[in-house]
């Protein structure tokens, strides 16, 4: 049975309609080694959009607590040269932040021209989470999808190319994760009083979400239910997502000025005799 992974923009998009333990079929092995084989590609098509140098890709990660964006990350970042890449972690907003619109830290954090950015969480925060949490009034939050859908298409049509993925994971499986922090030394730091709380509104987030995937799929900047229950095949979409975003552009290195060998030549030091002053 398949599962889509997008859906047309203006159609309602609930999470509930998808299997977040979905796996196509895949066990672990076949899925880690196709993972592998995109990461491969990724470093090469990286380094072609580096060089070209006119074009950009954001990768924004969105998903609840536990969902798996570190882990994809990591992945990520395994396949991709450091010169080519930048990693953006968006946690609450500094008073700086506060002090300009909510938009004002995500723009300072797009990648330049040749550069793949990845979000860990994003601008879906400012309708997501302060919906939730009531942090500003219904109004103001009302008024972001389109601000963010605006934003959005001036910065495709500025060259840049977004792989927008909702990192889907059920309730049982958050409860599992979340038991497996508070027992793991190296894990605990990660998790706050606010992550429990939050799990108490999970039907809120879950609509929350529901809104924000609807309202804010475009044809310039699709969302992408990525099922994450399996760690290993939340990898494997996301790698094969930018993969084919990245084949889809065609990087190309830029044209070679055959008079630079020319100018080379002429700059060699002449050849003196043996001996001579």
């Amino acid at each position: 049975m398949e599962q889509p992974l997008h859906v047309a923009p203006g159609r309602d998009i609930h999470l509930a309609d998808f299997d977040p333990d979905f796996h196509d079929g895949l066990d672990r092995d076949q899925a880690e080694a196709e993972t592998r084989r995109h990461c491969e590609k990724l470093d090469e098509l990286a380094y072609r959009l580096f060089a070209e140098a006119k074009r950009a890709v954001v990768v924004v990660l969105q998903g609840i607590d536990t969902s798996g964006k570190d882990g994809t990350i990591r992945m990520l970042a395994s396949g991709i040269s450091p010169q080519c890449l930048d990693v953006k972690s968006f946690k609450a907003p500094s008073a700086l932040e506060l002090s300009h619109d909510f938009l004002w830290r995500v723009h300072a954090a797009i990648p330049a021209h040749g550069r793949i950015g990845i979000f860990n969480r994003s601008h879906y925060e400012d309708v997501v989470v302060v919906r939730v949490r009531k942090l500003v009034p219904q109004p103001v939050w009302q008024e972001r999808y389109a601000q963010i859908n605006a934003f959005e298409k001036l910065l495709h049509d500025g060259g840049l190319t977004f792989v927008k993925c909702f990192l889907h994971i059920g309730k049982k499986e958050q409860r599992q994760r979340l038991e497996d922090r508070l027992r793991d030394p190296k894990k605990q730091w990660k998790l706050g009083p606010d992550d429990l709380e939050d799990r108490k509104r999970w039907d809120e987030f879950q609509k929350a979400y529901d809104d924000a995937l609807t309202l804010c799929n475009t044809d310039y900047a699709p969302w992408h239910i990525v099922p994450a229950d399996k760690k290993w095949y939340r990898n494997l979409v996301v790698a094969r997502l930018v993969r084919e975003t990245l084949e889809r552009l065609e990087p190309r290195f830029p044209p070679f000025d055959p008079s630079l060998i020319a100018k080379l030549d002429s700059n060699a030091s002449p050849h003196r005799p043996h001996g001579s002053m």
